[in-house]
């Protein structure tokens, strides 16, 4: 291969690379996974702490009657936080990395990548109130395993492909939780939680890193 052909292979690339980092949001940070991940398994910690005192003031009558719209507003209460403090953390890390990059975090693939993610969420967390509502709390867990693995692979066409293997993770594990009801608490500490975690680290070391 001549070095004309080289100049024009190195080109290529250039172009193709330029091509990807437009159409790409690459911003997100792998720490805000790993924080996410922390922050889904204190929550998991606090719901469970939470359920196990209700049950040891059950088994000792000091509760005589199941407030269970209170336990539903508490569970959702620290979901809320959960939620709350991952988004903030997402946000933080993401415009650090996209600054450090000198790009503009809320681009036309940012707005891509939310939207995408949006729109599973939001039909997601309604179906998951209909559960609540009819009282099928037993679902719920798995229904946002799947809903949340979804809307991941539906926005990975816009950010880095291993976000669909994550999501496919989460898919994989909300169908196990179906067909194994009752340890809800525990299979959604491992897909908020563990996963998380798992693939933040991932990101990290692998586009971070050796930045």
């Amino acid at each position: 291969m001549t070095t004309e052909n080289l100049e024009h292979l190195e080109a290529i690339q250039d172009i193709r690379q330029m091509m990807k980092k437009s159409t790409r949001f690459l911003s997100l940070s792998g720490l805000s996974g790993v924080f996410a991940g922390i922050f889904a398994l204190a929550g998991a910690v606090v719901g469970y702490l939470y359920l196990n005192s209700i049950y040891e003031n059950w088994v000792i009558g000091n509760l005589e009657v199941l407030n269970r719209n209170e336990i539903y507003l508490n569970f959702i209460l620290i979901a809320a936080i959960v939620l709350i403090l991952s988004i903030s953390t997402a946000y933080f890390f993401s415009n650090r990395k996209a600054k450090r990059e000198g790009q503009n975090l809320f681009d036309h693939t940012a707005i891509r990548v939310l939207i995408n993610l949006a729109i599973p969420l939001i039909a997601g967390g309604i179906f998951c109130i209909a559960l609540l509502y009819h009282g099928a709390i037993v679902y719920i867990a798995p229904a946002m395993l799947l809903f949340y693995g979804l809307a991941l692979i539906n926005a990975s066409k816009y950010t880095y492909d291993d976000i669909r293997y994550f999501g496919l993770c989460e898919i994989l594990l909300g169908l196990i939780n179906a067909f194994n009801l009752g340890n809800g608490l525990l299979y959604w500490a491992l897909g908020f939680g563990v996963l998380h975690i798992v693939y933040g680290m991932m990101m990290w070391f692998k586009y971070e890193k050796k930045r």
